[in-house]
């Protein structure tokens, strides 16, 4: 593998990864599926362990994986999947994995914890894709009616994030309501025990959490208030390490981006079968969903933004806001697709 010296103009990040761990085990409790893209005999292929996120932003992973575009860039992936961005990063923070799909927000904790991570590029960007869910049965009819009310929520994710923009549109604090802290795939059986009133998540367990309740959800979405960002990132000194394998995986992505785009229902029939036992409307999803493979302004100023929230509130010891240049990868993505890297830096 090449080696390279750490040069600063990185974007938002965290954790620390350590030994390489290479084969398709299953790790930790949200572990989903593990699989390789078949080798190619005319030469040795790279090795590289991706945990991913279970949600339908990831169509550029599910699709590369699938199609054989990591396998024909000379690369062997093995992923495993987890329900939640948090999760992803923490495989790669024990070295559990190399690099990690994740949402934006889990980023911005990690780096406000003081763990160095780099942002690859952005996979998939989405609106509506989070939202809260309230019983009506249990007085929720409205989102002003969450006041008082016991809201489960996954703590540092962007669950939280939308939970707290919807308690200020309807001028509550978070302190107005009880929240429950709960992992994305217990929100169901606590919704249906009567130990929350409402949730707070995104897909695809907002879906099941709507189908749940049926007639009897009170549904707020989070389109207005959090545009989704769906990133590849990686522990600093394994990918300032590894930039030829950090390039064949953005070119396999960006061909993989281009699928999901041109060939939606052959896309959206992979995703669905890699959501499973979880389903959601993939129509609904597509509709607002970009898959691009980039590295645009948007994302520094989403990331600027959702720190100012976390330091507004308390949610970590830092208060002082990061260089997000410091934890992005500029080098790859502009070297792979100069026109993708629109950062000013």
């Amino acid at each position: 593998m090449e080696n390279r010296t750490f040069r600063l103009g990185w974007r938002a990040g965290v954790i620390s990864a350590g030994s390489i761990f290479v084969g398709a085990a299953l790790l930790g409790g949200y572990a989903w599926r593990a699989h390789t893209s078949p080798p190619d005999a005319a030469e040795a292929l790279e090795q590289v362990t991706i945990a991913n996120v279970r949600h339908p932003g990831n169509c550029p992973m599910v699709v590369a994986q699938e199609k054989g575009f990591f396998a024909k860039e000379g690369v062997v992936v093995a992923t495993q999947t987890y329900s939640s961005g948090k999760a992803t990063l923490d495989a790669v923070s024990r070295g559990g994995a190399n690099l990690a799909v994740t949402g934006d927000i889990p980023i911005v904790f990690f780096v406000m914890d003081g763990r160095p991570i780099s942002i690859v590029a952005t996979l998939t960007t989405a609106e509506n894709d989070f939202g809260v869910v309230g019983r009506r049965d249990r007085g929720v009819l409205t989102p002003r009616d969450l006041k008082g009310k016991r809201v489960g929520v996954s703590l540092s994710s962007g669950g939280q994030f939308v939970l707290d923009s919807v308690l200020l549109r309807q001028h509550l604090l978070p302190s107005d309501i009880e929240a429950i802290n709960l992992k994305p795939e217990e929100l169901s059986g606590a919704l249906a025990k009567g130990d929350i009133d409402a949730a707070s998540t995104w897909q695809p367990f907002l879906g099941a959490l709507i189908a749940q309740l049926g007639p009897d959800a009170m549904v707020v979405r989070s389109g207005g208030v959090y545009d989704v960002t769906i990133l590849l990132a990686g522990s600093r000194d394994y990918v300032a390490a590894h930039p030829v394998t950090i390039r064949k995986l953005l070119k396999a992505l960006i061909g993989a981006a281009q699928f999901c785009r041109e060939s939606p229902d052959a896309a959206r029939a992979l995703v669905a079968d890699a959501m499973k036992p979880e389903s959601i409307d993939l129509l609904e999803f597509w509709a607002s969903a970009r898959f691009r493979i980039v590295l645009d302004q948007s994302l520094l100023i989403a990331l600027e933004d959702e720190t100012r929230w976390v330091i507004k509130n308390k949610l970590t010891a830092s208060g002082e806001m990061p260089n997000y240049l410091m934890h992005i990868d500029l080098d790859d993505l502009l070297s792979v697709a100069p026109s993708a890297m629109t950062i000013i830096h």
